[in-house]
């Protein structure tokens, strides 16, 4: 999928892709993955509960939170750790993907906006999470600015992401062949949008390491607390706090 160099725009386009795939996302998720992002997002849930090691948030902010996914697995393991979350908000620039969301999920407040202009009070939320999404915003930098806004102090970012990887052995080859031909095939004929599935393998191409990502966490006053890595290095799980 070709973009346009202007930032807007191309931001703008981006966000129109995943309105025409929104009504057949979660069933290209779950055949893609074979269904084991369900296990990476309920580990980074967990971890984050354990890091936080409170009873009581005031709130958990998705950000974009797609279909709503993330967020009910927020809201599973708060249960599960007896923690008493007081609101959930789900951010999603894409209007039909959060159309989807507002009829799957009833415990949620839904806003449309982007991740570089959150439209969340400051120090406000104890959570900001963001799954295989920071890598669709134009100006990361801009977002990551922006998270650390809406933390309270001691709050944390959760980001799930497939980060680029050297592959060079036979199993990475194997997956980089998954990647680059099978998923744009497979996730082209369930969406009948081949050029979106097109972008995902190309967008993780073109996206930063690990390090990478954990420097600009740094560089926007993070402090890096956890990285995972999952399933071959398909996927990463990156936690970072905002000091006290």
């Amino acid at each position: 999928m070709e973009f346009i160099l202007d930032k807007k725009q191309k931001q703008e386009q981006i966000v129109s892709m995943f309105d025409d795939i929104a009504s057949t996302y979660d069933l290209a998720n779950r055949v893609l993955t074979m269904g084991i992002d369900i296990k990476w997002r309920k580990t980074a849930c967990q971890k984050a509960y354990d890091i936080l090691d409170k009873k009581e948030l005031e709130q958990i902010t998705d950000v974009a939170c797609g279909t709503g996914d993330l967020l009910l697995f927020w809201k599973e393991f708060a249960n599960k750790n007896g923690v008493d979350v007081k609101s959930y908000v789900g951010v999603d620039p894409s209007v039909k993907m959060l159309e989807i969301a507002r009829k799957k999920i009833d415990f949620a407040t839904f806003k449309e906006g982007k991740a570089q202009e959150l439209p969340v009070e400051d120090n406000s939320t104890e959570i900001i999470s963001i799954s295989y999404g920071i890598r669709n915003v134009v100006d990361r930098v801009e977002a990551l600015q922006e998270f650390y806004r809406a933390l309270k102090p001691g709050g944390i970012v959760v980001i799930l992401e497939f980060t680029k990887q050297d592959r060079s052995g036979l199993i990475d080859r194997v997956v980089d062949f998954g990647m680059k031909k099978v998923l744009p095939l497979v996730g082209g004929l369930i969406s009948k949008n081949y050029a979106a599935y097109k972008y995902l393998p190309d967008s993780i191409e073109e996206f930063l390491t690990t390090d990478m990502l954990a420097n600009e966490l740094k560089s926007a006053g993070f402090n890096m607390v956890f990285t995972k890595s999952f399933t071959m290095g398909i996927s990463t799980l990156l936690i970072a706090q905002k000091p006290l």
